[in-house]
């Protein structure tokens, strides 16, 4: 049976992982085994960072949009429950953006949230004297 030797095989993949390692600190950017494991590491990283950034942007969309409804004086669900009855269909990036870019079209907004907006039910107390 012939011999086969694997070292272009072998050479193209340390290549390909250390090329992926370059630009990192120390051993982990020359050394093949600690570059293979830094490079796992950094790919779960990634994935898991990829579905954090969205989260966290949606937080600081709703932070600006907050901050913008209580200067309209009205709370963020509040607004969020008039512009839902009132048939608004616009997503809270573009929401936070008009609260920091067109302060006005916002306050019109909470202005049509306001008018839709269940507020608190007040009832009445009948004292029987």
């Amino acid at each position: 049976m012939v011999r086969i030797k694997h070292s272009v095989a072998t050479k193209r993949r340390k290549k390909r992982v250390l090329k992926k390692a370059k630009g990192q600190f120390g051993h982990r950017s020359t050394r093949f085994s600690q570059a293979k494991r830094s490079i796992v590491k950094g790919m779960a990283y990634s994935y898991r960072d990829r579905k954090v950034k969205k989260r966290e942007f949606r937080s600081l969309w709703i932070i600006r949009i907050n901050a913008a409804c209580q200067e309209c004086g009205i709370t963020y669900s509040r607004f969020i429950d008039g512009l839902t009855k009132a048939n608004v269909l616009i997503n809270r990036k573009i929401l936070a953006e008009l609260a920091v870019r067109a302060p006005e079209s916002f306050k019109k907004l909470a202005e049509v949230a306001k008018e839709k907006a269940s507020g608190p039910k007040k009832t009445e107390t009948v004292s029987a004297a």
